[in-house]
């Protein structure tokens, strides 16, 4: 299947024999090596598209070789074997440029499909596409972003777990989707899932599926978002709400691809790559005991953060007028550009709700006023309040509050939605930070936000 062999360097001869036997039956070449040395001289004469190499050897460090390897054949694949006591390691390896790592003990599905994965992504193209300058519906070409775009690219065709960061609103979501969009899984489904929108109680069922009457109110089988991104990428977002129960759990997919919906009494695999997401230090959960640490290893593989806008220059200019652009088209407006006045206030604002903060603004001004130029006059009264704050003058206009006086006479329900709708403004569009603050679960935003809705 492979125009030039593998190599695998494994100093234990027993498993070195049951990788050969797999890889052999596939359909692989391979080449063997049991030591360091002996791995880096085979390495020099055949020139492997894939390594695979285990990171304990006798006479070297495996992540030293392996950084040797990169140095002589940079498009080398290199996929590291690891112990469960090692997973640090196996994460500095993909740091340092590794594929992929397995955990021992892996099955035999896991170990093909990293191979196929890596061989798929040894071509030129593979190669070629990694240099794509702006992947997905990115806007933008600063620094901070040019870094994303470059660890998207190097990144996608891997089937390591990529582990993204950043404030709410920065897109963290659109960099899941173009990590699926140029890995060899562009055409299996991509499956999004909220964390923090679905009940706790809930969450195993959405996540893993359920069997018909498994609890009240399972009326039928559901697959669940694991079962459904299948053969393609599923995206946990705000990972770091799910209950610790949960993440049991989902520890235990990753090391097996096997799923149990909730009341089976058999499970099955599946062959899923994780792409996770969150708005709070993994970190910093991880020391506060609300976040497995093992899973937090496994799962932060490769981190990517995306950058606030404040930290992102000239580019909040740059999506502005492309959102201006495409909201003017749909409300038939006849905007056409941004007043001077309107770029330097823009990019003097801090932007606490980032991208989607921008974003709502534009929508603002596109749907209450017409052209064709976008003047100050024209934005929201808080953007200016946020101006002000920003400078720290005496005269800033603090933000709006509900007075007591106008609470007076309202339904308990009410008072309730005008605090929830204010926390979340405040906090730049957040349900998350909105609901650390009042103290309850994102899911118990969410539910409320979804029953303020009008019904159809």
């Amino acid at each position: 299947m492979t125009g030039r062999p593998l190599l695998l360097v494994e100093d234990t001869p027993s498993l070195q024999l049951v990788y050969e036997s797999v890889l052999r039956s596939a359909g692989h070449e391979v080449q063997s090596a049991d030591d360091a040395a002996s791995g880096l001289a085979a390495f020099k004469l055949l020139q492997p598209p894939v390594v695979l190499l285990d990171l304990m050897l006798p006479d070297r460090d495996g992540l030293d070789l392996m950084r040797e390897f990169l140095s002589i054949k940079p498009d080398t694949h290199v996929i590291v074997i690891t112990a469960n006591g090692s997973i640090n390691k196996a994460v500095a390896a993909m740091r340092a440029g590794a594929h992929e790592f397995l955990v021992k003990p892996f099955d035999e599905q896991r170990f093909l499909n990293a191979i196929d994965n890596a061989l798929a992504g040894s071509g030129p193209v593979a190669v070629s596409s990694r240099k794509a300058a702006t992947p997905g519906e990115f806007i933008g070409e600063s620094e901070p972003m040019r870094q994303v775009y470059a660890k998207i690219g190097s990144v996608a065709r891997s089937m390591a777990t990529v582990f993204i960061t950043g404030e709410s609103g920065t897109g963290k979501e659109l960099c899941a989707q173009a990590v699926h969009d140029m890995s060899n899984r562009a055409q299996g489904p991509f499956v999004p899932l909220n964390c923090g929108a679905i009940p706790s109680e809930l969450l195993e069922s959405e996540v893993f599926g359920h069997v018909k009457g498994s609890f009240t109110g399972a009326i039928s089988d559901k697959p669940g978002a694991a079962a459904a991104a299948d053969g393609g990428t599923l995206f946990l977002d705000e990972i770091c709400e799910l209950d610790l129960n949960l993440q049991t759990k989902l520890l235990r997919f990753l090391q097996t691809s096997t799923i149990q919906p909730v009341g089976a009494t058999r499970s099955r695999k599946v062959n899923v790559r994780i792409v996770c997401a969150t708005n709070r230090d993994p970190l910093q959960e991880v020391r506060r005991g609300r976040f497995r640490e093992d899973l937090y290893y496994r799962l932060h593989v490769v981190p990517i953060h995306m950058p606030p806008l404040r930290d992102r220059g000239t580019d909040v200019v740059t999506i502005a007028e492309a959102a201006l652009a495409r909201f003017a088209h749909e409300e038939g407006r006849r905007f056409r550009d941004l007043d001077p006045d309107v770029k330097t206030l823009f990019r003097a604002l801090d932007w606490p709700g980032n991208v989607r903060q921008l974003l709502n603004v534009m929508r603002h001004v596109v749907v209450l006023n017409d052209g064709p130029t976008v003047t100050r006059a024209m934005l929201p009264i808080e953007l200016h309040h946020e101006l002000e704050n920003a400078a720290g003058g005496k005269g800033s206009v603090p933000p709006p509050q509900v007075p007591l006086e106008g609470l007076v006479g309202r339904t308990l329900a009410e008072i309730e939605r005008l605090v929830i709708e204010e926390t979340i403004a405040r906090h730049g569009g957040s349900v998350p930070k909105a609901a650390r603050v009042l103290d309850v679960s994102p899911s118990t935003l969410y539910r409320k936000i979804e029953s303020w809705k009008p019904r159809r």
